[in-house]
């Protein structure tokens, strides 16, 4: 429902006629009618959305996680192909989230965005878990690991039924995946930047959990009792997920959607272009200002970064009324400057997401080369290695929660404890460690079987998956929550997807990092000898030199992201309409001073 086709009883509850209104958010209930503070929203309603999220992580992470050796032994690709397959659908769901965020900011909202997309990523489900129980829909058996056999590749219908039932997954995950977390915290009051950083951190546990049953329960299913099983099982606990959502229906506070997010975006880009003659006013209080009908977001603060945007706003003289084509408001390019700004924050996750892909990948395929057995008839799943850190963190998480926080809210007064670009900063410098330790241990574990003949227990990789998932709590967490405490309320849902298509660009890197790698270090770059990467055996192949290499652009990148956020905190130009001057502290200062009384900055 769109927020101009509102009933006139929801209307004049938007409007922003009191001083609570202008921290009011707009929202309406099931029914389209204005939300009640006691009977709508907080922490009871976020709790059936963290159920979605809770369950939505435990179906699609059992078949991420797993699904390189569901490719490999039983569709017969190739390990670099099927690492590339894994890598390219992962980057897929991320990618779609884009989609998701725009249809619901745009046209549908997010709570009938995640019921339409939920169904359809259980169909995804069900498929994948069809074409692994019956085998005329996968070619023959055969072992991989045994270079005397040939095995014939997956290819016809056989390989388009696989492509289709990942395309279904990907397309439901990624459209639900930016709206279970907006969708969660709009249930709370964007003044309340406490319950709103204690969700964010809820909203990280649940995705703990679900992955820790996913790479513990739901991967020991799929081992032990088939694919075909595991598959069924993640299309069930998905229909749960569901369920819990729907179960919240007469509590949720949703946003209605305003329209296409995109056109006032390129409004203000043709009205600057149009305008770009004009000189930029010194006092910003002669720009044009948007209209007060509705309830919008606080006062703003100009800024001079991007100031040529500022000429979208200037009005014509002579003229009562312009196209919006020509004049654009303040709102309008409040939004635009917001996405510009935020891109660099953005692109400097993109390596923290191509390390996350070994993790799903290779490092899965290491320690299947390793001793698996924690006793003589007990094997651990190499997949299930990655439920390591959320063993861990499902304790942490709390303890960062309880603890953490109230003690660094008094020392640097941020109800967050520290700013969110503190906490994602603090995950990109942890995050080189994690390939540091990969490349330690890979060079071990190879030399210790070609010049020993001795097999390292599993447990050996363990630290590399420990120390990015305490990378991974604080930037995942620290991205999504600046994200969406520098959205307008039009791009809430869009704005979130944005921190999931890093994840996106990164796995997409991957795949070209290893294209690029094997064809770098074949013999002259021709590919007539294989190279770090080009072989199905980890025994020939040069991992080790890969994971350096990562953690080389990830200490680099580090660096890239200490100048971007300080690009972004410092703007000391700049100045209220009021002519009040306030800014965002930087980050060596350790404050990131949002808080109740700060208004956003166009």
């Amino acid at each position: 429902m769109d927020v101009h086709n509102l009933p006139e009883e929801a209307k004049r509850g938007l409007h922003t006629s009191s001083e609570e209104s202008l921290d009011h958010d707009l929202c309406v209930d099931s029914q389209g009618r204005p939300c009640s503070p006691s009977k709508h929203g907080g922490t009871r309603a976020a709790l059936f959305v963290l159920g979605l999220q809770a369950f939505e992580m435990m179906a699609i992470a059992a078949v991420g996680n797993n699904l390189i050796t569901y490719v490999f032994n039983e569709m017969h690709f190739a390990l670099s192909k099927s690492a590339n397959l894994v890598t390219n659908f992962i980057g897929t769901v991320f990618l779609l989230s884009l989609l998701g965020g725009f249809l619901s900011d745009s046209y549908l909202g997010s709570f009938r965005t995640m019921l339409v997309f939920g169904v359809i990523e259980i169909s995804g489900f069900i498929l994948l878990s069809v074409q692994a129980h019956l085998p005329q829909l996968r070619p023959p058996e055969c072992n991989m690991k045994n270079t005397a056999m040939h095995c014939v590749e997956a290819d016809g219908y056989k390989a388009v039924t696989l492509y289709a039932a990942l395309c279904l997954v990907a397309l439901g995950s990624g459209c639900l995946k930016p709206n279970i977390i907006s969708h969660g915290a709009d249930q709370f009051q964007r003044k309340d930047l406490r319950k709103l950083s204690s969700f964010f951190n809820a909203a990280y546990f649940a995705f703990s959990m679900g992955q820790l049953i996913a790479l513990t329960l739901l991967v020991w299913v799929q081992t032990h009792s088939g694919m075909d099983v595991g598959f069924g099982v993640s299309a069930a606990v998905m229909a749960a997920g569901m369920i819990s959502l729907a179960a919240g229906t007469k509590f949720y506070r949703n946003k209605p959607p305003r329209g296409s997010i995109f056109t006032p975006i390129a409004q203000v880009f043709v009205a600057a272009i149009t305008k770009r003659k004009q000189v930029c006013p010194s006092n910003p209080n002669t720009l044009h200002q948007p209209s007060t009908d509705l309830v919008r977001v606080k006062p703003l603060l100009h800024t001079n970064k991007f100031r040529f945007l500022d000429k979208a706003c200037i009005k014509t003289q002579g003229k009562a009324t312009e196209s919006p084509w020509r004049l654009c408001t303040t709102e309008q390019v409040y939004q635009v400057k917001i996405l510009l700004s935020v891109i660099p924050i953005f692109a400097c996750t993109i390596i923290f997401n191509t390390i996350l892909a070994q993790l799903q990948t290779f490092s899965v395929q290491q320690g299947s080369s390793m001793n698996t057995h924690i006793t003589k008839t007990f094997q651990i799943p190499p997949a299930s290695l990655q439920a390591i850190p959320y063993i861990i963190l499902i304790f942490f998480v709390p303890l960062y929660e309880t603890f953490f926080v109230p003690v660094a809210r008094k020392l640097t007064g941020n109800d967050s404890g520290i700013s969110p670009l503190q906490r994602i900063g603090a995950g990109l410098f942890l995050a080189t460690f994690s390939m540091v330790s990969a490349a330690l241990v890979e060079k071990k574990r190879r030399e210790s079987f070609l010049e020993q003949n001795v097999t390292l227990s599993i447990f050996w990789i363990a630290p590399q998956f420990l120390i990015f998932g305490l990378s991974e709590m604080f930037t995942a967490v620290g991205l999504v929550e600046f994200f969406y405490k520098q959205s307008s309320q039009s791009m809430q849902s869009f704005l979130t997807a944005m921190t999931y298509c890093s994840y996106s660009f990164g796995f997409y890197l991957s795949s070209v990092l290893v294209s690029t790698v094997n064809r770098v270090t074949s013999s002259n770059g021709t590919g007539t000898r294989e190279g770090w990467l080009g072989d199905n055996d980890l025994n020939k192949d040069r991992l080790d030199l890969f994971y350096w290499l990562l953690a080389s652009l990830s200490f680099i990148n580090f660096f890239n992201y200490l100048f971007w956020s300080r690009w972004y905190s410092l703007d000391r130009s700049t100045t209220h309409h009021s002519a009040e001057v306030n800014s965002l502290e930087d980050l060596e200062d350790g404050q990131n001073k949002f808080s109740t009384t700060e208004k956003p900055r166009i």
